[in-house]
């Protein structure tokens, strides 16, 4: 082996030590980076949440709008309008906040009045025991983040398994979809969790007759 060859070795070989030298240190301090690589930010989660790739898909009532809005709700009142498939936030002066929304598939659907119980921004999803005995195939547990299907954030109504909370599925707004949890694009979750504080007030209408019958598959 010649003098040049034998230093191309050699430099080869401490590039290789110095690799593995700084990978056993990252893996020491977080061996889920070292497999994994750097994972993405709040912010870059947050970003990812507002790319909504069927936007220009939704219909135009269910997009996020002010309106008129008469009602004796107090301002800070969520309204779930379930059979038109809108959530109001009572803005006062007869005006709300409309924003489309999923609700509850046939037989899934319910009405009272609750409170915002908790908020959790990016929030894990354990499915409610009962969830699991009718869908057994369900994971246990889905760590917060883009491909949650919680989405961005979630509102827990007192009481109850039941949240307002986003979805990595837009094309189901509009839709009977879930198994009773009112789901919101990401959006427009993240908006009305800004507004909203603990101890808010909930009013979910019942389903009736005039609402059209929608399609669509969802299990939360």
């Amino acid at each position: 082996m010649n003098n040049f060859a034998r230093l191309k070795t050699v430099a080869a070989v401490a590039a290789l030590a110095a690799a593995v030298t700084a990978i056993s240190t990252t893996a020491s301090a977080n061996p889920f980076l070292a497999l994994f690589g750097p994972q993405p930010s709040r912010e870059a989660m947050t970003a990812r949440a507002y790319a909504n790739p069927n936007e220009d898909e939704l219909r135009g009532d269910l997009r996020r709008q002010t309106v008129n809005y008469p009602t004796s709700e107090a301002p800070g009142t969520i309204v779930v309008d379930t059979p038109h498939t809108y959530l109001y936030f009572v803005l006062g002066g007869g005006k709300a906040i409309r924003y489309g929304i999923g609700v509850g598939r046939e037989g899934f659907t319910w009405s009272g009045v609750k409170t915002v119980e908790r908020k959790a921004e990016w929030p894990d999803w354990t499915p409610p025991p009962e969830m699991i005995q009718r869908q057994p195939y369900l994971p246990r547990f889905v760590a917060g983040g883009p491909t949650n299907p919680l989405g961005a954030r979630a509102m827990y109504l007192s009481g109850s398994v039941y949240r307002i909370h986003g979805t990595n599925a837009p094309s189901t707004i509009g839709g009977q979809v879930s198994s009773g949890c009112i789901r919101m694009l990401n959006e427009d979750v993240i908006d009305l969790y800004n507004r909203v504080h603990v101890g808010s007030k909930v009013v979910v209408l019942p389903m009736s007759e005039r609402r059209a019958a929608a399609t669509g598959r969802g299990v939360y």
